[in-house]
């Protein structure tokens, strides 16, 4: 499978619909340039290059998109100002653990703090228990970034029924996309935990076993210097990790 380059993708959508690629290129460089996000957002687009990601992604105004685990809400902002008010943006934050202490901090929180901001009033939070998923159906694209190895490290989560719940979520034809810190091609299974690593392998196999196709994949987060070795929370690697991003697509075709 060829890698995707950058230039390519912002460059290259669907020639039969002009209007449409010029209006996604515009609404991601607009998302990415908004003088509104976070200095701290701001300050990791050089290790995350979020204008590659979201044109390989495909993401475009007047899309439906469910963000999987969006964590701080880096992609959440980008996602909502891509899609635009004609789209819509379900962030779905996992529901805190049986066994949480009850001082544990409320992720959703800033979450809903951003979908209450000016100009994000397309964002629906919801709070699930990731063993159970209940995805709303109808997506166009959904996205998981950095986190598809801690659903691995869910106690007892059955991975197909994970995935499957995101199959069941997409529109026929509708795409999804992992991307994720890069383990050594003969990594463990519990690299997931050790060193919150996974192998583009596993995604691959577990992926596909829910019906999903691999489309393409992208280097874009490639980073040669990541020896795959150092947890990615050492400050050595930390926002440079060696990422795979893979797309999926659902079999089949959207509606026109």
């Amino acid at each position: 499978m060829k890698a995707v380059h950058i230039l390519a993708m912002l460059l290259a959508l669907p020639a039969a619909q002009p209007s449409h690629a010029a209006d996604a290129r515009a609404a991601i460089g607009a998302a990415v340039a908004d003088k509104s996000r976070p200095e701290a957002d701001i300050g990791r687009d050089g290790g995350r290059k979020p204008a590659e990601t979201l044109a390989f992604a495909g993401v475009k105004p007047r899309s439906t998109v469910i963000e999987l685990i969006p964590g701080g809400g880096y992609y959440t902002r980008l996602l909502s100002k891509v899609v635009g008010p004609h789209g819509h943006l379900y962030a779905l934050v996992p529901a805190p653990r049986a066994d949480a202490a009850p001082d544990a901090p409320d992720r959703s929180l800033p979450i809903k703090a951003i979908a209450a901001e000016n100009g994000h009033g397309n964002v629906s939070v919801l709070v699930q228990p990731i063993r159970a998923l209940r995805l709303p159906a109808g997506a166009d694209l959904v996205w998981t970034s950095d986190n598809y190895h801690d659903v691995k490290n869910v106690k007892d989560i059955d991975m197909l029924a994970f995935n499957k719940s995101v199959f069941d979520a997409l529109k026929p034809g509708g795409h999804y996309l992992v991307i994720d810190h890069a383990a050594a091609a003969d990594a463990p299974a519990d690299v997931t935990d050790s060193l919150h690593r996974i192998r583009a392998a596993t995604v691959k196999e577990e992926v596909r076993a829910a019906g999903f196709v691999l489309e393409g994949e992208s280097d874009v987060l490639h980073n040669a210097a990541d020896n795959h070795e150092l947890k990615v929370f050492d400050p050595a690697i930390r926002g440079k990790t060696d990422q795979f991003v893979l797309m999926f697509v659902k079999p089949g075709r959207k509606a026109p």
